[in-house]
């Protein structure tokens, strides 16, 4: 064994360390300084985020451009309008060209065929 050892070698082969007996109180000044970091950087995220959002804001202005927020908001409340009082879910918008006009149509395809047909026949079918 080496005689010349130091202290810090017998701490590092596993001998006894010495107490400090302000530890607890420098890990306590460790911490609070540690949390106090963390606050002064969330506070200059936040401020550098704000000055971003002013600027978005300020392009959204100029180009007319809503935030998606906005967007959504604006669509759920036309949902609702048009679901007032309902109770099932809202209906899908008839397309123009659809709906009573297409049974007329048919009468007259109808009518249409039937008068190609020999006199007998479309007695049956007019009946």
């Amino acid at each position: 064994m080496l005689v010349w050892a130091t202290k810090d070698m017998g701490k590092m082969l596993g001998g006894d360390e010495e107490k400090d007996p302000d530890a607890a109180k420098k890990e306590e000044e460790r911490q609070e300084a540690l949390r106090q970091q963390e606050e002064e950087r969330k506070a200059k995220y936040a401020k550098m985020e704000a000055e971003r959002e002013v600027m978005r804001q300020g392009i959204r202005d100029k180009y007319g451009i809503k935030k998606k927020e906005e967007k959504e908001a604006e669509a759920q409340a036309a949902l609702e309008a048009n679901a007032e009082g309902s109770l099932t879910r809202p209906k899908k918008a008839i397309p123009p060209g659809c709906g009573d006009e297409e049974e007329e149509e048919e009468e007259s395809i109808l009518d249409t065929v039937i008068k190609y047909l020999p006199g007998p026949l479309q007695d049956m079918f007019k009946k």
